[in-house]
């Protein structure tokens, strides 16, 4: 499709985050095309929906909004083996629709991040489908990571790398003539082979999509397994079997490989040839904190995922630690830290926390309170809870048909049980799908959803939504709530959590959270002497907090 566009526009409302470095304490909230709004009435979610539902997310108040994938793609793992990294699915919609959505976005206030898939591509990606045409020895073959098999005909995997889905990390291709022929990896399924960033024409390749859409006007990118890009010299055994976690000690010969920062070095620097402060965030799993921060040094990736936050236990002790470390890792580069609790690959983190609505909007708080970017998952805000009864014949998840049914207690989407995260959310009490679009939803979503609709808690002061428009608004009228780089923490009971918040010429704001299932009575000290801002729940009355709440005041 030709590229047809005027001038960038730039987000115009009193909410916009016009100031120096707006990306230093965003709010950014995760849509996820499929299920977010069905614009068309054929059960899946596009573009079109997307735009229609933007002043919902202005009214929210949240600054950006980051789309996962919407580029051409068969749909193996949902989007994310991309044949086409120019164009948009004709189930979303086309490059038109990404126009005007970036635009309407922008007279919102609001900036658009998108989704870019730099570790693999489609195996129906054209380079793919030509390197397996013109066989062993090809060009293009370079570009991704084809080997011959080892044992006496080629017949075992080039070495005992698995895949992050189940099973072997490689499949073998058959030659133009039919005959067995090489093997090529893929990390996640067989669909999406891995890209072989040794190879300067995938360098080229992917500058090239940066600028695209940031011609389109997109304000930054999500780089999916960002950490994964370069693999070890040579490909050497991992020397042990057993399915890896994404989120482990150990070192991997295919993750956090010092190669990749010389990539988001050549990045950022694309990014600042453009007005406005355009940014890329880095999914980067890694073994600590540590390591996650070498993502984001001055000269590399703006922002990355908190993931030790996001599998943190619901305790005062362990948050306490994994909140001083990450902060402490982020300060010497001088990053923001970013906190999530949900997102399109893990378990909802109301169910993941327990189950308890109070524990989840306690948990909220508490984010929004650290200093720091924030992301939500679409849903959340409602209060949406992990949907565990899909039927199997209902599921979508590539992952689930590889490795099959089975409990994963860390809810790293690794059990391929993925779908429970990924149902369509619900706008209105009735209809076939609570709002969500004329034609049905692609996955079926429970009857007590129309409850806890938008529609159903706009208004209602008690209402999970009206908690979260509260926060995000609170958030911005005060500087000390996400601005800064470092927490005072105050002396409290076991089981509670309590800091002190300065920023700017504002007043300075306490959080307090009560992580334990009973009452607490709180010290002097953390007695509330000014004026209350915002409680997750009832009950904090006096010098006692709630079980299971968080409550802001300022001094």
């Amino acid at each position: 499709m030709t590229q047809h566009l005027a001038d960038r526009t730039e987000p115009t409302s009193p909410g916009a985050p016009s100031r120096p470095d707006w990306w230093r304490d965003a709010v950014i909230y995760q849509v996820y095309p499929r299920s977010f709004a069905d614009g068309d009435g054929d059960g899946m979610g596009d573009l079109p929906g997307i735009r229609s539902r933007l002043p919902y997310l202005a009214e929210l108040g949240v600054d950006a909004v980051w789309l996962s994938p919407f580029y051409a793609s068969p749909q193996a793992d949902a989007g994310y083996d991309v044949a086409d990294y120019r164009a948009i699915d004709p189930m979303f919609g086309n490059l038109h629709d990404a126009d005007a959505l970036i635009r309407d976005a922008h007279d919102l206030g609001l900036r658009i991040i998108v989704d870019l898939v730099p570790n693999h591509s489609s195996d129906q990606h054209e380079w793919f489908q030509r390197a397996l045409r013109q066989g062993p020895g090809s060009p293009l073959r370079d570009r991704y990571h084809f080997r011959p098999g080892k044992g006496p005909t080629g017949e075992l995997p080039p070495n005992d790398w698995e895949s992050i889905f189940g099973g072997p990390a490689w499949t073998r291709t058959r030659n133009p003539d039919g005959t067995p022929g090489e093997w090529y990896l893929h990390l996640f399924a067989p669909e999406q082979p891995d890209l072989n960033w040794d190879n300067p024409a995938v360098h080229d390749e992917f500058r090239s999509v940066l600028r695209f859409w940031l011609d389109m006007g997109v304000d930054g990118f999500r780089v999916d397994v960002a950490h994964g890009l370069i693999k070890a010299a040579g490909l050497p055994d991992m020397g042990h079997p057993g399915q890896l976690k994404l989120l482990g000690t150990d070192v991997l010969p295919f993750f956090d490989q010092d190669g990749v920062h010389e990539i988001y070095r050549s990045w950022r620097k694309i990014l600042e040839e453009y007005p406005h402060q355009r940014i890329a965030v880095a999914e980067a799993w890694t073994p600590n904190a540590d390591r996650t921060a070498l993502y984001v040094r001055p000269d590399e990736l703006h922002q990355a995922f908190n993931f030790h936050y996001l599998t943190t236990p619901w305790d005062a002790t362990e948050l306490r630690r994994v909140i001083d470390s990450s902060l402490d890792s982020m300060r010497p580069v001088g990053a923001p830290t970013t906190w999530v609790l949900s997102n399109h690959d893990v378990v909802r983190h109301r169910t993941r926390l327990g189950g308890s609505l109070e524990r989840a909007r306690a948990a909220t708080l508490l984010m929004l309170a650290l200093p720091g970017s924030a992301y939500l998952y679409q849903g959340e805000e409602l209060g949406l809870p992990e949907v565990l009864d899909l039927p199997d014949e209902a599921r979508q998840d590539p992952a689930f048909f590889r490795r099959g049914h089975h409990d994963d207690a860390a809810g790293d989407g690794q059990d391929g049980l993925r779908d429970g995260c990924r149902v369509p959310i619900p706008w209105t009490a009735q209809g076939s799908s609570y709002g969500f679009g004329d034609g049905g939803s692609w996955l079926p979503q429970p009857a007590s959803w129309g409850k806890l609709s938008v529609a159903e808690q706009t208004g209602d002061p008690a209402a999970t939504l009206e908690l979260y428009r509260a926060a995000l608004a609170i958030r911005r009228e005060q500087p000390a709530l996400g601005a800064g780089d470092r927490v005072e923490w105050l002396p409290t009971p076991p089981g509670v959590l309590a800091f002190r918040r300065e920023g700017g010429t504002g007043p300075a704001v306490v959080c307090a959270v009560n992580t334990t299932g009973e009452p607490v009575e709180l010290p002097e000290i953390l007695t509330p002497g000014g004026s209350l801002l915002l409680a997750s729940g009832p009950g904090h009355e006096g010098g006692t907090l709630a079980a299971d709440t968080t409550v802001w005041w300022r001094e």
